[in-house]
């Protein structure tokens, strides 16, 4: 491949830019000059995982949001350059910029802590410290990879430009470095997960609700899962994802009728979908982002939304579900969507963002916007299992999760799902199109699909993620890995209004994200536009 150079001041500088309120910012600049003992290695962890977001831009990357037209106030620069997929040149707490250099933060981070862990002899007391930096080394590459360049391709991806593995911490100023292609990267992130993941020890953590803010042993495996469902091998997915919940997936699931009791206030049930005592929380971020004011009960970002209109014909109130013909009547999740509308307002959520505020100086009310959210959960890794199984065509164990998944998030679970039922409803949609939506958008993945149950159990297994991972951010890869086209258009008193001719077609140079400008400036080429 053609050599490619990147110049990154990673460690301090980047660190320095990140709006975060972690206490490890106020120790000394160097860090790694004091990562001689054990207490100090596994602190350092804390920061190796990245204090900024792909939500708000790969979100509104997606299909999950309309525009409602340019008579709404509520957006700015950011949100329609995302939603319109161009180039990001704002910055802010949710900038492609703050992206880049929060997750190469983090990965420094990971690194400084695996090479003070070798210096120190690879004691058995940081073996599960070990397992950890790994895991997240390569969970900010994976982010990165997956935002920044082209989907895995099994015959593109030797080619395709990705982004930098860092494998070692930054000695020198503005060094150079070449530019891995996504195959090499997807290879060299299997080999840290491979080896890091049995090294993980939950015990090591000082409870289970700390454990919660680190790569545990379920969301490693979780994590693991996700990665190898994205590469297409089937068959490690299922193990990961299976290891994930223990083989006991129905033990780990939402307790619905507890975090219930909150529905009367959006911002409470948030908080209580996020909360570190939720068994089915993998791992919990809290970024400094404004997702969860976009994807919230505000009027900020309501020109970008998920509205009615999606919701109704796509997606959450659709009134037909692959388990249920609701005919009429909207389906009966466990937990209350929430439906806003208004003058320059049509938002339809569910609670998967939380915002909270911390006050850097109380009485001037400063201080940071945080959005809480988790990254993997048992659900997610759940659906993922059974997205696999399809993939293999072993559809008995991928009813089965789906059945487990259903029967947990709706309250009418009858009649069972079964093959032809999934076909029915399959096969009484047209495909999607801008003008008349549907939740069944048409396949152009790298993947073979096979027309009639493989297919259409994956639109049914699809409609399900996509509400799992509403406003999360997660629709876009899944667009992305399954070639999903995506045409803009304006929603009008509630309807289709007039349709753009910006579509975002197969294997569009669009679907990677471009690279921030100042990481342009200083030398990397950018992605192809």
């Amino acid at each position: 491949m053609k050599n490619k150079f990147l110049f990154i001041a990673i460690c301090a500088v980047a660190i320095l830019n990140i709006s975060s309120c972690k206490k490890y910012l106020d120790e000394l600049p160097d860090n790694r000059a004091e990562l001689n003992n054990t207490e100090k290695i596994s602190k350092m962890l804390v920061s190796a995982y990245p204090q900024n977001s792909y939500v708000l831009p790969t979100e509104l990357s997606s299909d999950n949001v309309d525009d409602y037209g340019d008579t709404n106030p509520y957006s700015d620069r950011f949100s329609t350059q995302a939603f319109n997929w161009q180039d990001i040149t704002e910055t802010n707490n949710d900038g492609i910029d703050r992206l880049w250099s929060g997750c190469y933060s983090a990965i420094a981070s990971a690194n400084a802590a695996l090479a003070a862990i070798e210096e120190q002899g690879n004691p058995a007391s940081l073996t599960a410290a070990k397992g950890e930096a790994l895991v997240a080394r390569a969970y900010g590459h994976f982010i990165l990879v997956n935002v920044f360049a082209q989907h895995y391709s099994p015959t593109k991806s030797t080619t395709d430009l990705g982004i930098t593995y860092m494998t070692k911490s930054e000695t020198t100023l503005n060094p150079k470095y070449e530019r891995n292609t996504v195959a090499e990267v997807y290879d060299l992130m299997i080999k840290d997960i491979e080896a890091g993941v049995p090294l993980i020890n939950d015990a090591s953590y000082s409870n289970a609700n700390v454990a919660k803010y680190h790569f545990n042993k379920s969301a490693a495996n979780a994590f693991a899962a996700r990665l190898f469902l994205y590469k297409g091998d089937w068959t490690k997915a299922v193990s990961y994802a299976t290891a994930s919940f223990n083989n006991s997936p129905g033990a780990y699931l939402r307790d619905w009728s507890y975090i219930s009791t909150y529905s009367a206030n959006f911002a409470n049930t948030t908080r209580e979908y996020n909360a570190s005592t939720i068994k089915a929380n993998f791992l919990i971020s809290t970024p400094a982002s404004s997702a969860a004011l976009a994807f919230g009960n505000y009027y900020t970002g309501s020109r970008y939304s998920h509205g009615n209109y999606i919701a109704r014909q796509e997606s959450i109130l659709t009134t037909r579900t692959p388990h249920f013909n609701y005919g009429t009547a909207l389906p009966a999740y466990r937990v209350r969507t929430y439906t806003y509308s208004g003058a320059n307002l049509d938002k339809v959520l569910l609670p998967h963002v939380s915002y909270q505020f911390e006050y850097t100086d109380p009485v001037a009310g400063i201080g940071y916007t945080h959005s809480v959210f988790t990254p993997f959960t048992a659900e997610e890794a759940l659906l993922t299992r059974a997205e696999a199984n399809i993939q293999l065509k072993n559809y008995a164990p991928a009813i089965a999760d789906m059945q487990l998944f259903v029967n947990n998030t709706y309250t009418v679970a009858t009649p069972e799902l079964t093959e032809a039922s999934i076909n029915a409803w399959a096969n009484g949609f047209a495909y999607s199109t801008p003008a008349v939506s549907t939740p069944k958008k048409k396949f152009n993945a790298e993947f073979v699909i096979e027309a009639g149950t493989q297919e259409n159990m994956l639109h049914a297994l699809l409609f399900y993620r996509r509400a799992e991972t509403l406003l999360t951010g997660l629709r876009w890869f899944d667009v992305k890995r399954y070639g999903i086209e995506i045409t803009r258009r304006t929603i009008v008193a509630g309807a289709v209004g007039p349709i753009s001719s910006n579509t975002l077609v197969v294997r569009d140079n669009r679907r990677a994200l471009q690279l921030p400008q100042d990481v342009i400036s200083s030398g990397l080429t950018p992605n192809p536009r």
